[in-house]
Formats: structure tokens, sequence, C-alpha cells
């Protein structure tokens, strides 16, 4: 034998051990993902967040993945209580922040990071139109001191403050708040708008029509990429104590004047799904969203009358660059592939 021909011999089943070994290693991994559910909330970018969820972890990693109908309040207790479902791609955690920090401290709940990299933002916001027509109305108090601005539809005489719809964290939020300020009796009515849905029509309306509206909101979101609106200045500064313990908390009895603050939005897991599904864990602690690329979708999808499902793809198709960083090659491959 040719004194060369050894080595390489060596050589070549050495690499192809490696290479070998590596794929088997690949295959456990995936074959470690297992089942996962993940709540698809009943708003758009944490459906669409939920869907590419789904594609990524079902195609790149051979999960057995399930959407399960979630809101706030209901998929943080289920979770908190009963371990399921999995994931929560998109928490507003302000307003859960004490059981929710006291299930992490107790190692039910594990939080891999905030989803959108530069936090959300809420609060009260009005058509910029009537800021135009009313330059003085810069704070929550101008605006509370004209109930006769914003009357209600059902009741002309008082004002109409629109709040979040029920199940919604931030529907504890507003009724607390239209409490402290004292609003019932300046005049104002406290109105839940039904669903997502009936949000935005009741917000598009008032700025197509040119009528005033005063509600809360949040971003990202479409209505606020297309629709010129103002985000109203808090009076009071934000008491991150005083929410913690009443502003964020179903029928506190006695809530003072607080304002909004920094909004962490969360992807949460439980703790057994981050024991259990190691491939999934990594993907899910990588990925988050610049508010930017989500406004930019979410306007996509409003424009399109695009499900949840229809913007993931949409979004994985035309954002290569950003998801491809939080995935490998071999993974990256297999989802462009199912597409």
């Amino acid at each position: 034998m040719n004194k060369y021909i050894l080595p390489i011999v060596v050589v070549v089943l050495v690499a192809g051990g490696i290479i070998l070994n590596n794929a088997l290693k690949e295959d456990t991994k995936l074959a470690d993902c297992g089942s996962v559910t993940i709540a698809n909330m009943n708003w758009s970018s944490a459906q669409a967040i939920a869907e590419i969820d789904k594609i990524i972890l079902t195609h790149g990693y051979e999960c057995d993945v399930e959407l399960v109908p979630g809101d706030t309040v209901p998929t943080f207790t289920s979770m908190n209580e009963k371990g399921e479902p999995d994931v929560a791609p998109e928490l507003w955690s302000n307003s859960l922040r004490a059981p929710l920090d006291a299930a992490k401290e107790e190692g039910r709940l594990i939080s891999t990071g905030n989803v959108f990299s530069q936090g959300g933002e809420e609060g009260w916001f009005i058509p910029e139109a009537t800021l135009a027509a009313n330059p003085e109305l810069k704070t929550w108090e101008d605006v509370i001191a004209r109930p006769d601005l914003f009357p209600n539809p059902e009741n002309p005489e008082r004002g109409a403050l629109i709040g979040c719809p029920a199940g919604w964290a931030c529907q504890y939020i507003n009724q607390n708040l239209y409490k402290a300020y004292d609003m019932e009796a300046k005049g104002w009515d406290l109105i839940d708008p039904g669903s997502s849905a009936g949000l935005d029509a009741l917000i598009s309306k008032a700025v197509n029509d040119g009528t005033n509206l005063v509600t809360y909101y949040w971003a990202p979101t479409a209505i606020l990429g297309k629709l010129p609106m103002y985000m109203l200045e808090p009076n009071a500064t934000h008491d991150s104590d005083e929410w913690a313990s009443c502003t964020a908390v179903a029928d506190c009895a006695d809530p003072k004047p607080n304002a909004w603050g920094f909004s962490a939005v969360e992807t949460v897991v439980t703790d057994n799904f981050s024991e259990e599904a190691s491939v999934a864990m990594d993907y899910i602690s990588t990925r988050d969203f610049d508010n930017a690329t989500m406004n930019s979708l979410l306007a996509w999808m409003a424009e399109n009358q695009a499900t949840g499902e229809e913007g993931a793809i949409y979004y994985l198709e035309n954002n290569e660059d950003n998801w491809s960083a939080w995935v490998s090659e071999a993974v990256k491959d297999r989802v462009l592939e199912a597409l």
C-alpha cells in the first residue's frame, strides 16, 4: 500500500465520523424538542409572533407545536397554576409585575427577555387633529378637565374614555386610573370597546371623521404606525410600588394617581419547558423584534387584512437577515425550504 494512502484514509474516516457525529447530535437535539404549546393572544403582533415561532420550531427544529387561544391574564394564570401553555410570546408584564415576579422567584415561570428590544409603549392618546384644534390639551389632566370635547355617543352629557376589552390586563389599569383621577365625578364614563378590532375601529373612525377621541393604546401597532395620534403626557410619575400593589391589581380599593413606566414586554415560559425543550428554549431565548420592523409588519397585515399566519410568512420571507441571526444555517435552510 502506498505510504500516503493510510493517513489519507484515516483523515477521511475521522472527518466523516465528526460530520456524522454532529449530524447525530443535531438529530438528537431535534428529537428532544418534543411537543410545545404556545399562547396565541388575540391581538395582531402577538398572533404574528406566535405563528413565527410555530413555523421556525416546526420546520427548523421538528417540534410538535400547537397554538392555543390566549389572553394576558388567563394565559398567565394558567401558566402559573397549571404549567400550560409552555410559552407566552408577548406578555405585557407591567400589568402582572407582582404575581409574575413571585412566579419567577418560586421557579414556576422564567422570562427569556424582552420580545420587543426597545420595549413597548402604553398610554392615553388623542388624534393629532384634536391637539391641533386644542393645543392646550397636552396632559391627562388637561383632557380630564374637558369631558365636553369627548362626548360619549350613548350619553353625550358625559365624556368617554375608551379603555381595554375585558380580559386584557390593561382593563384593570384603566379602571384604577379612572378611579384615581376621580373621572366619574368629573363627568366621564369608562367605555369597554369590546375587542381589539372594536378598539381599532373606534380610533380609525375618529381620525377619518375628524372627531375627538381619548383612548388607551399601545405600540408597536399598525394603528399608531398609520394614523396620526398624540400620546398625552401623564401628570404623575411612575410609582412602581403603587403600580404593583394597586394600579395593576383588579378592584384595588384606593388607587392613587400613577402613570405607565417603561413597558416591559417579555416572553415567558414555564419551568418544565425550559428544562425539557432545549433547542426550543435556545431559540425562544434568542429572538426579539425591533419596534420599527414590527410596526411595518403590522401595517402590512392591517392593509392586507392578513391573519397571524400570513403575517408570519410575510415576515420570514422579507426579513431573512433579521431572523436568520437567531438560528443555525441548517435551521434557516429548513425554514426557507418550508416557505
